[in-house]
């Protein structure tokens, strides 16, 4: 109820004498399908879609509305009012509501951001509030490498001769439980981690690079009663270095990232940054990342997409000796006109855990899409589109993972995404 309070206020705030002037964002996704071994999920079958794919991959009903205004612009000095709301749902139709718990509502962001009030950087901004900090996305495998959001403090842009630093103190935070033997959990409140963010973006090697590079430092903030169940998580560091290339023909980015602690986890699960605090002792743990994207045009008509992500941990957890992980996502496109589209996405991933003992647990899948999507341009990432399509998933590794008696399925429906 408090949190409708606070919507309806915000929404009627904006929507006032200035309502001309909110800026009105968003993303959305949703669908309808089925699986060819019947039933399935809404929309059939999801199966690792961050290291397979989303494409015909993602069955739930997802939304995030933006709403924003300039507050005050006065002598060279703005302040922006920016938030965020998530609506998601399980696929209930009409009974969907959050008093049935299968329909979730929720602040996503909600900061200040004022620009201008220092005269030596008057194209800084200094931010306050909850926020979406500076995300790095791979959007075909719908992951956020580097990831650092939440609550915090900051100030970016402030421009040297080349290029531009930011920097933010943002906490975030997670719940903190333990087990006892007969599985039962006590759980001690939600675990403080602030993280110090400093990046430097900008700078370019040669013509059409260009870099940017980041420093994140996790710090655990326990309080008195979490402390003696954190005396393994150290603080944690996160280099991240990227060099982008654009061509006639399209561009190319390699991001390489080392990671120690509690964050070595990010290089095996596809995380942007956040502190692993289930796995155990992390006080030895290691990690590094290695992704390769990019876009190739061939003519007018085609388009060919990839992700490449490899990543290796070390000692990030008990009785882990390490683990590996290697994924690739292929999405060529042939573009019909300005308003079709026809897409085949390939998917491949592999991942192996190391255990002390020597025991090897291994998981992989492969996944082939097929779809046709009625669209509204010619870009890659022209949206919204409505897409109809069909895919097979084979588990490579497992024999009963889709309705507990077969290693594959095939899954079928249509499915909008928008962003705005």
């Amino acid at each position: 109820m408090k949190k409708t309070i606070l919507s309806v206020a915000i929404l009627g705030s904006l929507l006032s004498a200035q309502a001309f002037a909110v800026d009105f964002t968003g993303y959305v996704r949703s669908g309808l399908g089925a699986s060819a071994d019947g039933g399935g999920t809404q929309s059939g079958d999801e199966f690792n879609k961050t290291t397979l794919g989303r494409l015909g991959n993602e069955f739930d009903t997802y939304s995030e509305i933006g709403l924003g205004q300039e507050l005050f612009n006065k002598d060279g000095r703005s302040m922006y009012f920016e938030s965020m709301f998530e609506m998601s749902s399980d696929g209930n139709l009409e009974s969907e509501s959050t008093s049935r718990d299968n329909a979730n509502f929720g602040i996503k962001q909600l900061n200040i951001q004022a620009k201008g009030y220092i005269s030596a950087l008057p194209d800084a901004v200094v931010w306050a509030g909850k926020r979406f900090y500076q995300r790095h996305d791979l959007h075909i495998i719908d992951t956020k490498y580097w990831n650092i959001s939440g609550y915090g403090v900051g100030i970016e842009n402030m421009k040297l001769k080349t290029g531009a630093i930011s920097a933010a103190v943002i906490r975030a935070d997670s719940p903190l439980s333990v087990w006892d033997d007969q599985g039962n959990e006590t759980n001690f409140g939600d675990l403080n981690t602030y993280y110090l963010d400093l990046r430097y973006a900008g700078y370019s090697p040669w013509q059409g690079a260009w870099t940017e590079f980041g420093i994140d430092y996790a710090m655990v903030n326990p309080t008195d009663e979490q402390e003696p169940l954190t005396e393994n998580f150290k603080n944690g560091l996160m280099l991240t270095a990227e060099l982008s290339q654009s061509f006639a023909i399209g561009w190319n980015k390699t991001a390489l990232q080392y990671m120690d602690k509690g964050l070595a986890q990010n290089a095996i699960s596809q995380g942007g940054g956040w502190y692993d605090i289930w796995s155990g002792d992390v006080s030895d743990a290691k990690g590094f990342r290695l992704i390769n994207t990019g876009e190739v045009k061939g003519g007018e008509h085609f388009v060919f997409h990839h992700v490449l992500t490899y990543g290796r941990a070390e000692d990030h957890g008990d009785w882990l000796d390490n683990e590996e992980l290697f994924s690739f996502v292929a999405r060529p496109t042939y573009i019909w006109s300005e308003f079709n589209k026809t897409m085949l996405e390939l998917g491949y991933f592999n991942q192996e855990k190391t255990w002390d003992s020597g025991f090897v647990d291994k998981s992989g899948g492969t996944k082939v899409t097929f779809a046709h999507a009625l669209a509204t341009g010619e870009s890659f990432y022209a949206r919204p589109e409505i897409r109809f399509f069909v895919t097979y998933i084979k588990d490579n590794e497992q024999d009963n993972t889709f309705n507990g008696n077969s290693n594959d399925t095939i899954n079928y429906g249509v499915q909008v995404e928008a962003w705005w």
